[in-house]
């Protein structure tokens, strides 16, 4: 087996700064009666302020200083997030709490193109989730967990390697207490070489089993099972704005990161996403909500960000935007394309469904139907809106234009022979109609093809009741 380790330093800095990169001075700090500073951005550490400092001296130094308690709630639920977006490259995804996500990769690896491919791949796309994280490999969980908490963005794929690797390694990244920690540094045993060095009994004795046998599942001599993440059926996240934000513009940015984690969460699922809601919070205000509909599945995050692009173009904020939250409303089974060998960006039925998406972004749901055939002699009960693509081929094979006109237009007369800018010639018919006295719209029509001076064909009826005369209803391409 082979695993990474997806390791999130800073994790609730990073949470912060996924919406906007503030060049403001931001810093997170812990609870209690003193907080101390937790993790602190660039422009905070530009000014003196470092992890370890009261908050107090921290602002006495930066007076604009923007500071946030952290929020292990919100960092649980990231992970959560970041494992369901994980389960695109593997489906064996663990959460390690509190800042790391593994991975078992073996399997996937000829998918991704190989090792190095696959961390790239991981790396870039962690990059548009809004993430730093960092990555080792190694064949057992705890090797790679212990190798991304230091910083090592390594592979190491024998499991004959882990000693010398990890040999190095300070104990201070063992999942141990701070007291066995704190004993063993005054012993002069600060590395897991030096601790793997001391006789194992009296280490048991002394410092309990567990440091034993979390150093031995490490080196893949005891196993390791993790507990696989599940992701939930649907999506939903929420993602808090450093600043409010007045305008839909901005938005954009931070949607963008919870675009690539939807994406990722259907991909892994196996489906795509048909209706999308966007809450927008507001301080004072009841949120906006923004629905989004598919006319068919899709996980293809530029065609998700193209209609939440026209869609919040057409809204007005009553008041600033504090945070915004993606619920996926309605997912359905969406199977993987057969790629031909030369493979199009777009199949002719995902074009034509994107086109009706944006026409409907840009115009509303109702502006955009398709037309289908309805059993009726009558022309203008012979179709009925559907949903683009959803048409039946006609049962009649009558001649029909395609163009009718509503209402249709009457003509004038001469000799009781029908004109428009000169007298018709009559082609075809004709073609009696009579119908429509079980709703009420009965009509008792003759039908003719005729054209015009200027060629064209048009397609006009004589009325045999109530209005009697000659009129124009269709005109043929």
């Amino acid at each position: 087996m082979l695993w990474s380790c997806l390791h999130f330093p800073d994790l609730s800095l990073q949470l912060l700064l996924r919406a906007s990169p503030a060049d403001q001075a931001l810093v997170v700090h812990g609870g209690g009666n003193r907080p101390q500073i937790l993790s602190c951005n660039p422009s905070a550490r530009s000014t003196g302020i470092a992890a370890g400092m009261s908050l107090s001296a921290a602002i006495a130094l930066c007076p604009d200083l923007q500071a946030r308690p952290r929020d292990a709630g919100a960092e649980h639920r990231a992970l959560g997030r970041i494992a369901g977006w994980a389960g695109q490259f593997t489906p064996v995804v663990s959460i390690d709490a509190p800042d790391a996500v593994l991975l078992e990769i073996e399997g996937s690896l000829a998918l991704f193109g190989g090792l190095p491919a696959m961390q790239l791949r991981l790396s870039q796309d962690l990059a548009e989730l809004g993430y730093a994280a960092a990555i080792a490999t190694a064949p057992t969980p705890g090797a790679a967990r212990l190798l991304a908490r230091a910083g090592i963005s390594r592979a190491v794929t024998k499991s004959a390697q882990l000693p010398d690797v990890l040999h190095d390694l300070p104990l201070t990244l063992l999942a141990q207490p701070e007291d066995t920690l704190r004993a063993l540094a005054l012993m002069g045993v600060r590395s897991v070489g030096a601790c793997l060095d001391l006789p194992r009994e009296g280490v048991a004795r002394r410092f309990g089993q567990g440091l034993l046998d979390e150093l031995d599942r490490a080196l893949g001599r005891l196993p390791d099972p993790r507990t696989p993440y599940c992701p939930p059926a649907h999506y939903r996240a929420r993602l808090p704005l450093p600043a409010p934000v007045h305008e839909t513009g901005p938005l954009l940015f931070a949607a963008q990161r919870l675009i690539v984690e939807l994406s990722g969460h259907l991909r892994a699922r196996g489906s795509g996403l048909t209706r999308l809601k966007l809450i927008l919070q507001h301080e004072e205000r009841a949120p906006t909500i923004v629905q989004i509909g598919f006319s068919s599945p899709t996980r293809d995050p530029q065609r998700i960000a193209r209609l939440l692009r026209e869609r919040l173009a057409r809204v007005e904020l009553p008041e600033r935007v504090e945070a915004i939250q993606f619920d996926s409303e309605e997912t359905r089974p969406l199977a993987s394309r057969n790629l031909s060998l030369f493979p199009e960006e777009m199949l002719p039925d995902e074009e034509r469904s994107s086109i009706v998406d944006h026409l409907r972004a840009r115009l509303g749901e109702d502006a955009v139907h398709g037309i289908a055939c309805r059993d009726d002699h009558r022309p203008e009960q012979a179709w009925r809106a559907c949903e683009p693509g959803a048409a039946q081929p006609a049962a009649t094979r009558a001649r029909r234009p395609l163009w009718l006109l509503d209402p249709p237009r009457r003509l004038r007369e001469r000799d009781d022979s029908p004109q428009l800018e000169g007298p018709l010639v009559l082609h075809g018919g004709p073609e009696r109609i009579e119908g429509g006295w079980w709703d009420g719209g009965d009509v008792a029509r003759d039908y003719f093809v005729a054209s015009d001076a200027q060629g064209r064909q048009l397609w006009i009826y004589r009325e045999r009741q109530g209005q009697r005369g000659w009129y124009l209803q269709g005109v043929f391409g």
